[in-house]
């Protein structure tokens, strides 16, 4: 057994992570009809795996007792392992959820997100929503009809957009609920933006560095007292496509 469990595995490429861009996003969050019960439905169940980056088995689980609405909006998430996260929502978000929930009273323990006979949906009605979706979004951005999107590849796009915006990596691994921050680290690996804004900060071959300012002798005390900030300092969200934009978990409201 032991000769057995010393073999090698078999080496094979590894793929870098899909996701989509925020135009694809968007495409894809503009198609469903609004008007309609299903396309309310369909919205709601899209811009929440999009705010939350949750898995399929979350999102279909998911009950109106674990939505949560008030000053600090989130939902509450049964992940792997019968382990819980808490999810904050995007205001709007939060506000389209309400109006979802308040336009079909139930018991609160009735799925967030039906189907049309009031059972939960299934995973691989969740992903005959999300192609047709896709299918639709396509004609009017090119770009998703040479990509497979899953409820995965949403996941991975709300990661992706969260690292993008300057959020810690560490912070994305609690969001999406991962028990080893390792794990998160696939998406610096597909992140080209990163990488590129790492470039900029090296030299180019032939061009010296500035150079580094000697330290200051340390005698006694520092001159200024040490303050040490009472949360997290947030670096600034990059303006995109939507007036609002991305936040942190549970440090601030996200904005969408």
């Amino acid at each position: 057994m032991t000769r057995v469990l010393a073999i090698p595995l078999k080496r094979a490429d590894k793929r870098l992570v899909g996701y989509l861009t925020r135009a694809e996003m968007d495409a894809i969050l503009g198609v469903p009809d609004r008007k309609t019960w299903g396309g309310q439905r369909d919205y709601m169940l899209l811009l929440t795996f999009y705010n939350s980056g949750a898995r399929v088995s979350e999102i279909t689980s998911l009950q109106r007792s674990q939505v949560r609405l008030g000053a600090t909006s989130f939902l509450q998430l049964h992940g792997k392992g019968r382990k819980e996260r808490e999810v904050p929502l995007w205001p709007k978000t939060a506000r389209t959820l309400k109006l979802w929930l308040d336009a079909s009273p139930a018991s609160p323990d009735s799925p967030a997100f039906p189907s049309a006979r009031g059972t939960p949906l299934s995973r691989d009605g969740v992903n005959y929503i999300l192609q047709e979706t896709v299918r639709e979004a396509a004609k009017t951005c090119p770009t998703l009809a040479s990509k497979r999107v899953s409820p995965h590849v949403l996941r991975h796009t709300t990661a992706m957009h969260l690292l993008q915006a300057g959020v810690d990596i560490t912070v994305i691994a609690l969001w999406l609920g991962h028990e080893r921050p390792e794990t998160t680290h696939i998406y610096v690996e597909a992140d080209l933006k990163t990488k590129e804004q790492a470039l900029q900060n090296v030299a180019p071959a032939g061009k010296r560095l500035p150079p580094i300012p000697p330290r200051r002798r340390v005698t006694g005390l520092p001159r200024h007292p040490l303050i040490m900030p009472s949360r997290p300092t947030i670096k600034p969200v990059p303006a995109c496509r939507s007036p609002n934009s991305l936040g942190v978990i549970r440090y601030s409201a996200l904005r969408f």
